[in-house]
């Protein structure tokens, strides 16, 4: 094992946890402007910086973009061959610059006044041109990089992360921003999923459910299960409301007693009012009853109280929900 590496890890971890500390002593009336600039902006949040806090500005432009800011990241070399036709007055520019003297960025300044739009600037250094030339500046200076020589950006580039996540997470509360949205956002993942899918999306059809009536013999019952590849019968009363369910559970319970079950109507031998869900409802609620149940398939009812599918854990899986 080797102590200095540990010593070394424990060192950078320190240094920068204490930077981030020390921004919450900063957070002031200015935070409350642009976050208010930024969240009543026509256009977008047009965010930019160059080297590593470039990457800092495309990691704060893409959480901004999924929380419902509309955000784009712009290559400040690139804006000044033409790139700055994207931005228009009705924009916010986020500008991250450790120095506020990056000759890039710098240059980009005389432009974005002409173009009209608004800019806020996260920087270490307040006397800086960059920070002159700025509506509202948010100060990110540290004390000292954790690179041992001063050189790398380590702590500043992180001190600046952390006040974009600052930024993007208060413009989420300020736009009432809800789970439903973040789904709109992400369809691709398994969150999308769990907050979009609902049980109809995912259920068996009723074409593919085998429903009984109580009076039917167990065997023929059986023998439904196995036509249709599923894993329970719903069972009906006269009227095709569910009264019960008839799983390979009760057919095991039933032959451990010893009983003659093939003979014997299913109304005798299933399981009386289970456990049912609506169409309408999320697939992940349905999956939580599932697991908090300990069962493996659920009817799916109408607001009539009659079967209109069925829904196996195996449906779930398939769909990517767990």
């Amino acid at each position: 094992m080797n102590n200095k590496s540990i010593r070394t890890a424990k060192k950078v971890l320190r240094n920068e946890g204490k930077a981030v500390m020390d921004l919450v002593e900063r957070v002031d009336g200015g935070y409350a402007e642009a976050i208010g600039l930024m969240a009543s902006a026509r256009g977008r949040v047009i965010i930019t910086g160059m080297g590593k806090p470039g990457y800092i500005a495309q990691k704060v432009s893409a959480t901004m973009a999924s929380t419902g800011t509309p955000s784009l990241y712009l290559h400040p070399a690139e804006a000044l061959h033409g790139d700055l036709g994207r931005v228009t007055r009705d924009d916010v520019m986020l500008v991250f610059s450790n120095s506020g003297e990056t000759e890039e960025v710098v240059k980009l300044l005389p432009i974005i006044k002409k173009i009209g739009a608004k800019l806020v600037s996260v920087t270490g250094k307040l006397s800086s041109t960059l920070a002159k030339n700025s509506d509202l500046v948010l100060d990110s200076s540290v004390d000292k990089e954790a690179c041992p020589m001063g050189l790398a950006p380590t702590t500043s580039t992180t001190a600046m992360l952390a006040i974009g996540d600052a930024l993007s997470v208060a413009l989420l509360e300020k736009k009432g921003f809800k789970p439903k949205d973040f789904a709109l956002y992400h369809p691709g993942g398994s969150l999308g999923k769990r907050l979009l899918l609902k049980v109809e999306d995912i259920m068996r059809p009723l074409s593919e459910t085998p429903v009984v009536k109580e009076n039917m013999k167990v065997k023929e019952v059986l023998i439904r299960i196995t036509r249709k590849r599923a894993g329970a019968a719903a069972v009906v009363d006269a009227e095709g409301r569910l009264k019960g369910i008839f799983t390979d559970g009760d057919l095991r319970r039933h032959f451990e007693k010893g009983e003659d079950l093939f003979s014997a109507p299913v109304g005798k031998v299933m399981t009386i009012s289970p456990v049912s869900i609506t169409p309408d409802r999320l697939a992940a609620e349905a999956f939580d009853i599932l697991r908090s149940k300990k069962i493996d398939e659920m009817p799916v009812l109408d607001k009539k109280g009659k079967p209109v599918g069925l829904l196996d854990v195996q449906d779930i899986l398939k769909a990517g929900l767990v």
